[in-house]
């Protein structure tokens, strides 16, 4: 008679060692997601790293006004600086508020005033073209747009971002006594590109380009 080999056949099970396994297996998970996490972060850091910073901003009090002088410094992001070579305009802001301090209530406005940076790149003439003018509701400043013309962008972000004395209030909207901030402000204004930009640029940390200050009003007079 024939000899018949016998097939042992087990199926694995888990020991009474298993929940240090699965303890193990969750760790390796957690670190995972830990690493996955980190590498998605990296680019809305990278954005938060080339913000515009402010370099100075000097407000200086005259007889006859408030003057403000300022230098924004940032590097325009890469979808802003090909948007501007295919031929789209971006559009800067700048606001400047005069506020009454109030201790017994909240602060007052008292005056604003705002501008409109407009820089262009002009393909036929390969120039940049940058052109200052008031924006919607301006109270005080230029009441006229005045362009300058730059052979690079270099140069002509290097104008945009350098204000020197800006009248932003008259004397006789301050009050005797009163103390005074200024709360400045200076943004890429979305709301002016063409629609169809508008609507990809929302939420999108590559076209925020915005900075803000509030500095108090000194009592000196400079002559």
């Amino acid at each position: 008679m024939g000899s018949v080999t016998k097939m042992d056949f087990f199926t694995p099970c888990w020991k009474s060692e298993s929940p240090s396994v699965l303890r193990t297996v969750m760790t390796l998970l957690t670190r995972l997601w830990v690493v996955l996490a980190l590498c998605l972060m990296t680019p809305v850091l990278w954005a938060q790293s080339v913000m515009p910073e402010l370099a100075a901003l000097q407000i200086e009090r005259n007889d006859d006004g408030i003057y403000l002088s300022t230098s924004v410094r940032f590097d325009l992001p890469q979808v802003v600086e090909d948007a501007l070579q295919k031929g789209i305009p971006m559009v800067f802001l700048v606001e400047a508020d005069l506020v009454r301090e109030r201790w017994y209530w909240i602060d007052r406005k008292t005056s604003h005033a705002s501008r409109n940076l407009r820089l262009a790149f002009q393909p036929l003439t390969r120039r940049w073209r940058l052109s200052v003018g008031p924006a919607a509701n301006n109270n005080t400043g230029l009441g006229l747009t005045l362009g300058q013309y730059f052979d690079s962008l270099s140069d002509a972000l290097s104008a945009l971002q350098r204000m020197s004395r800006w009248k932003i209030a008259d004397a006789n909207e301050l009050e005797p006594d009163a103390n005074y901030s200024v709360e400045f402000r200076f943004r890429l204004d979305l709301g002016q590109l063409p629609r169809p930009f508008q609507i990809g640029a929302v939420g999108q940390s590559e076209w925020t380009i915005a900075v803000s200050r509030r500095q108090r009003l000194g009592t000196e007079l400079h002559k």
